[in-house]
């Protein structure tokens, strides 16, 4: 946490043992791929395979390299005045705290198993989600953070949904690529109520008002 100037600043990372967890199976991975590559390339009296093979090698090591830098420098300022994001690849995102609405958080389920995965996203006045944070990348700890830190309030649902069933309820919390191609206008509803500015009550949902 930094305070500047009085307005309290909390800067949230991403879990930080995942970039090993990824990284270390890739490279796991990519030693026996190597091998069968000089394997097939082989050829008696010729340095051009060892050659091959080592330039593919640094090109995986550096790639691999690049995105846990970029991994680790994933984080979230988040503060009465709003979200500062920088993203996996480089970009900077700044969301104003009086275009957001409230905080929703939703235990997803994973693909068809009956294990959940936390989802909370800051949803704008429009009913569209403006940051997410997802529990495969953020833990509950750093999620507890961000309805206190920005001042507003949070609804917690209290049934676990499908992708199928959040994604036909309120479509404009996913990413582009999360929805289906045609949605119908009952699907197209805001999930907050932005004439009073707050968090609405859903229905099987719980609301939490910020201890800020």
């Amino acid at each position: 946490m930094i305070d500047r100037a009085g307005l309290r600043v909390r800067t949230l990372r991403p879990r930080r043992t995942l970039g090993w967890s990824i990284g270390l199976p890739i490279a796991t991975l990519a030693l026996p791929l190597l091998c069968l590559a000089l394997w097939v390339l082989y050829r008696p009296g010729s340095t051009r395979p060892f050659l091959l093979v080592g330039v593919l090698a640094v090109l995986i090591a550096g790639a691999v390299a690049l995105a846990f830098l970029q991994y680790r420098r994933t984080r979230a300022s988040v503060s009465a005045a709003g979200i500062v994001e920088r993203g996996f690849f480089g970009g900077t995102k700044t969301i104003a705290a009086r275009d957001i609405s409230g905080v929703l958080r939703v235990q997803l389920y994973r693909g068809a198993s009956s294990e959940t995965s936390s989802q909370l996203f800051v949803v704008d006045r429009r009913g569209h989600s403006v940051f997410r944070m997802r529990g495969g990348f953020w833990d509950e700890e750093t999620m507890n953070l961000v309805a206190p830190v920005l001042g507003v309030d949070e609804v917690v649902r209290e049934e676990p949904v499908t992708m199928a069933e959040l994604r036909r309820s309120d479509p404009r919390l996913l990413y582009w690529f999360e929805r289906r191609p045609k949605l119908r206008a009952e699907d197209d509803q805001p999930v907050l109520m932005p004439k009073s500015g707050a968090v609405g009550v859903l229905e099987g949902s719980s609301t939490k008002p910020s201890r800020s």
